[in-house]
């Protein structure tokens, strides 16, 4: 091999819904690198071969998401992989998949505020695995019963957050039916030891029809009342006054005049 070729540093995994990248520094000059995988009972596997790059795709590598990984970086000339000789390599910390790869954003598909209930049905994220037919598996087709998910709402423009829990894709909660409701989703492993949370969906916020009240608030209406029944009174007293003022002037008119 060549001892003098610079070895990877800074190796980390990046894994989110099972799409594994591998990155490391630093950026080859003079020489090239090529990835090798090493599975605690799986054959070892190479990929990105006389790479340029610092980082590598392993998904496709890494189908056993239940074993636990190991990544050899080697460093090599464009001839240094014909040599018997091993090149100098480092070596990455280990990666299990199942345990690690980050839980993707949920994506709500559709909620409606009927009444006092508010419903939201949801999508798992998918990973790059495929079924025989073709078509992607989500991340509950892997992790299945170890999948939970958590609801997280609130009333709207109010700090008090709640929360509850389903293994199903939609939740069923009841809520204050003269309010509108923000709320988001996020995916849990509460086996795991690390990773337990993953990404949240975006906030949505319900939109229900409200009645006056409920759009400006009772502490409007309270005031409102009290301006009111300030006008009425002095609508009344002015008016008291008034009738007061025109009977006295109409029982002067009728007295004699002095003299007469």
């Amino acid at each position: 091999g060549n001892p003098e070729l610079p070895t990877a540093v800074n190796i980390t995994w990046s894994s989110i819904n099972f799409k594994t990248i591998l990155q490391w520094q630093p950026k080859p000059s003079g020489y090239f690198y090529t990835v090798e995988i090493h599975g605690q009972t799986s054959n070892t596997k190479k990929k990105c071969i006389l790479t340029a790059d610092t980082e590598c795709d392993v998904t496709d590598v890494l189908r056993d998401v239940r074993e636990t990984y190991t990544a050899h970086i080697l460093s090599v000339t464009s001839s240094g992989m014909d040599n018997f000789e091993e090149p100098p390599f480092a070596v990455s910390e280990k990666f299990t998949p199942y345990n690690q790869t980050v839980l993707g954003k949920p994506e709500i598909q559709n909620y409606t505020q009927k009444g006092s209930e508010l419903n939201v049905v949801f999508q798992d994220p998918l990973t790059p695995y495929t079924f025989p037919n073709g078509s992607f598996q989500s991340i509950r087709d892997i992790f299945q019963h170890d999948l939970e998910y958590k609801l997280y709402y609130w009333k709207d423009q109010s700090s008090g957050k709640k929360d509850t829990t389903t293994k199903s894709h939609k939740f069923e909660v009841g809520v204050d039916n003269t309010k509108n409701y923000c709320f988001y989703i996020q995916g849990i492993i509460p086996s795991r030891r690390e990773n337990r949370n993953g990404q949240e969906s975006m906030v949505v916020c319900t939109s229900i029809e409200r009645g006056t009240l409920d759009e400006y608030g009772a502490e409007v209406f309270i005031i409102i009342a009290v301006i009111a029944i300030a006008v009425i009174t002095l609508a009344v007293v002015l008016s008291v006054i008034l009738c007061k003022r025109k009977k006295a002037k109409a029982a002067r008119e009728k007295e004699p005049l002095n003299g007469v």
